[in-house]
């Protein structure tokens, strides 16, 4: 199996896309041992993509790309710009908040960064703000997205480990405004020390008053979902067709900006939203039956619980393990492929699924933004034609924040259950 996944990590080197990667690797390690049925490395893809909580995937990504198309994303905008436009650094402080209001809606740090890199990261250029800072600014504000709700990645993480959505996307709020905070104070000290001023003056109560109205429809999304869910109105998955519906009556009704040319080009990035991630899944278990089959997780978990019986100590290490594997392994790999193997780990030392989740998840977003694959770092320097040397140079204070953020999740588990045990009881 060592040299399946050694296998695994030159393709995702040489460039091959993730999930043509795991699909060959994971075939390989059949090819290893023929007293498998080959059948399996077909019915293996088939088998990975029939579960019904996997449905809520590609219903959320229809839903935020349906509020994309209307209208919702240029509200939040210029909300952002009202809140945060006035601190140091504006424009940059904007993105930050940006981040976090469209966290709420989108789920995507990729589709976020893309986003944002168009809209907001162009005009920081304009107003003098280096390439280098914009685009880390723009790539790493927007791993706030797969931690408050909804959570793509909360949700691959609930239905693999089975673990409540509901707890998960309720546990990511609290994480998700400490990253904004501590990423905000980066900005503010970066600002200083590179001159960024801010962007306009403090709003007033009036102003933003109705920024907050033009947004309201943003703000109750979440709400509804979280709510709906507790109160036994829907299960996680049937919250996705809420949410498509919800996104449609906005667009339609409220809005009134949902045109025929919107909707279908809403249904085509869906498609090709969906296709991406759905490979990925479905081939990822051919791969991931070869880790159960060499009992891959039993090995791990003997090994670090021979390092440290210690939770605090056991998730330091592994989240300093997954830091480097998500510089090689996509995020969504990562998810499906380590969750079934550390989840039991942290389990025998007694620390919460959900706290473990959201710690999990906040070291896997940073691979989105890390040399050598991370998709969102590429993503936005792409857009912004950004140096990499001058990115990652950047970049560091803002990885800093983040790894912060996780180290205090670590120690104080509350932050990420005291919402949860609130809004659903203890476990």
């Amino acid at each position: 199996m060592l040299l399946v996944f050694i296998i695994f990590i030159l393709f995702l080197l040489m460039g091959m896309p993730v999930a043509f990667a795991i699909g060959i690797a994971g075939t390989l390690f059949f090819l290893q041992n023929p007293q498998l049925p080959f059948t399996m490395i077909i019915q293996l893809p088939i088998s990975q993509t029939q579960n019904f909580p996997l449905l809520a995937i590609p219903l959320f990504i229809f839903a935020a790309n349906l509020m994309n198309e209307t209208g919702l994303t240029y509200r939040l905008i210029r909300l952002a710009g009202v809140l945060a436009g006035h601190m140091r650094g504006g424009l940059a402080q904007v993105n930050v908040v940006l981040s976090t209001l469209m966290g709420g809606v989108s789920g995507s740090a990729i589709a976020d960064a893309a986003m944002e890199a168009r809209l907001l990261g162009t005009e920081m250029i304009k107003k003098g703000y280096s390439k280098g800072y914009t685009g880390s600014v723009t790539a790493i504000t927007a791993c706030i997205a797969p931690v408050i709700p909804p959570s793509i990645g909360l949700i691959l993480y609930g239905t693999i480990g089975q673990v409540s959505i509901g707890r998960l996307f309720t546990g990511g709020i609290v994480p998700g405004l400490m990253m904004m905070l501590f990423l905000m104070i980066a900005v503010s000290i970066t600002s200083k020390a590179k001159g960024y001023l801010p962007e306009r003056k403090r709003p007033s109560i009036k102003e933003l008053g109705m920024a907050l109205i033009d947004s309201i429809w943003a703000f109750l999304f979440p709400i509804a979902l979280i709510g709906g869910i507790r109160f036994g109105f829907y299960t996680p998955t049937e919250a996705g067709a809420f949410a498509g519906v919800y996104a449609f009556i906005v667009g339609a009704l409220f809005y009134r900006e949902l045109t025929w040319d919107k909707f279908k080009r809403t249904l085509e990035y869906t498609i090709v939203d969906i296709g991406s991630i759905m490979l990925i899944i479905s081939l990822s278990g051919i791969f991931g039956y070869g880790l159960s089959y060499e009992r891959a997780g039993d090995a791990f978990s003997r090994f670090m619980l021979g390092l440290t019986n210690n939770p605090q100590i056991l998730l330091v290490l592994i989240v300093g393990a997954v830091f480097i594997a998500g510089m090689f392994i996509d995020s969504t790999a990562i998810i499906l492929l380590f969750t079934a193997i550390l989840l039991p780990l942290v389990s025998e030392v007694g620390v919460d699924p959900v706290h473990f989740g959201l710690v999990f998840m906040l070291v896997i977003v940073l691979g989105l933004v890390t040399p050598p694959v991370g998709v969102s770092m590429y993503t936005v320097c792409s857009i912004l034609d950004c140096p990499l040397e001058d990115y990652i140079k950047e970049s560091i204070p803002f990885i800093v924040a983040i790894v912060l953020v996780d180290l205090l999740l670590i120690f104080f588990p509350d932050l990420v259950l005291f919402l949860p045990n609130l809004v659903f009881g203890k476990d």
